[in-house]
Order: C-alpha cells, then structure tokens, then sequence
C-alpha cells in the first residue's frame, strides 16, 4: 500500500496508507466468518478513527460487508487484496519462491487458470481494476511491482526469526499464500502460524483472504 500511496501521488499520506494495508486483516485470524464486521469493535477498542474504520472494512465490499470503498486508496486495496494472494501463491510454485524474477504474463496465466489458488476471487479482482478504471493488466502490474518493491526487506526482517510450533524452523519459510504487510516501530511480530513472537521493531499481519 506504502508503494501504491507513492505510485498514485499520495506520497504525503504513505503512512496512512501503509497502517490501512496493515489492519486490513485484523479480525481474519481470530474471527473468520466475521470478518470486516468484527474489525470495528477491535479498532475503536484500539482508538482508532472512524475514517480509517471505513477504510479498512471497504475491501470486503460485496464479500462479507456492505461498505463500498469511495476514496483511491480504498478501491486499490479492494482491487489488490484478492490479488496479492494470486500472485504469492503463483511465487510459491516457482523454484525461486520469489516474485522478483515474474512477469505479468505469469500472473495473467495464473488468472486465467481458475483452478489455480480458487479462493482469490477473479470477479473481486477484475471488480477492482474496473472502479480504478485501470485495465486488468495494469491492475496486475502496479500489483506486481509493488510486492517486488518491497520482498527483500521482508525477506531480510524475517529470515532470522524462529517459529517454536514448526520445530524451529525460520518464519519466512513457513509463510502460506497472501498477502503480508510490514509496519516498523511496533512491538510484536505475528507469525502465520498464530503464535505471537515479541520484538521491537515490526508487526507483520500475513493472510489470504478478504
């Protein structure tokens, strides 16, 4: 999100933005089959505002809730969300287990193939590029770059970080298909896997779906 707020000319707002993109998921562990209507509830619980509320449960427009993403930065979310988990799932099957070396052409035939990660929605994704009045490949490409732009760092933050329910096995290596988000200077890290691993430096929320 850090990247598409810099890309569309929202430099200004990149933190707002980044913090969207990291509390997008907030009730999908816990609360699944409520998901974006228990959110509220959490963040208020948490301070915070009403604008960002809205924000945050908008990319689960017509999914789980009926709150319609209006501002740029929310149809981007609603647009990449589903999108992510395509693309991290297609990077999996690489024998880089990376995006930094695919292309679009990988990601549209990805798309195409609807047995192919199934639960990332092609009709939410196609929705998404169309309120962005982007075509569907220019949706995947912004989509790709960004997650290029920022795999390394997450790579390198997480490489060193032990997950205790896998045998102590490194984190990055446990991560399942979806989307994941950094946010610096908070105070714990959340592995897939559930278990909460103190730090200092980041939170990382990983997930898949909505």
């Amino acid at each position: 999100m850090r990247w598409y707020a810099k890309e569309l000319g929202y430099a200004d707002e990149e933190e707002y933005w980044g913090i969207v993109g990291l509390l997008h998921d907030i009730d999908f562990e816990l609360y699944p089959e409520e998901h974006c209507k228990k959110a509220p509830e959490l963040l208020k619980a948490g301070g915070v505002g009403d604008d960002m509320i809205y924000s945050i449960c908008s990319h689960g427009y017509g999914i789980c809730v009926d709150v319609e993403p209006v501002h740029e930065m929310e149809k981007v979310l609603f647009a990449a969300d589903e999108l992510t988990g395509l693309i991290w799932s297609a990077a999996l099957m690489r024998p880089s287990k990376s995006v930094m070396d695919m292309e679009v052409s990988s990601v549209r035939k990805k798309f195409k193939d609807k047995k192919f990660a199934a639960g990332c929605s092609r009709d939410v994704i196609a929705e998404g590029a169309q309120r962005l009045g982007w075509e569907l490949t220019d949706l995947m490409d912004r989509t790709l770059r960004a997650m290029q732009s920022c795999e390394e760092s997450i790579r390198k933050e997480m490489e060193g970080n032990i997950c205790r329910c896998t045998g102590y096995v490194k984190i990055i290596k446990q991560m399942p298909a979806g989307a994941f988000f950094i946010v610096r200077d908070t105070a714990q890290r959340v592995a897939t896997c559930g278990e909460t691993v103190k730090s200092t430096r980041f939170f990382v929320i990983s997930g898949g779906n909505a």
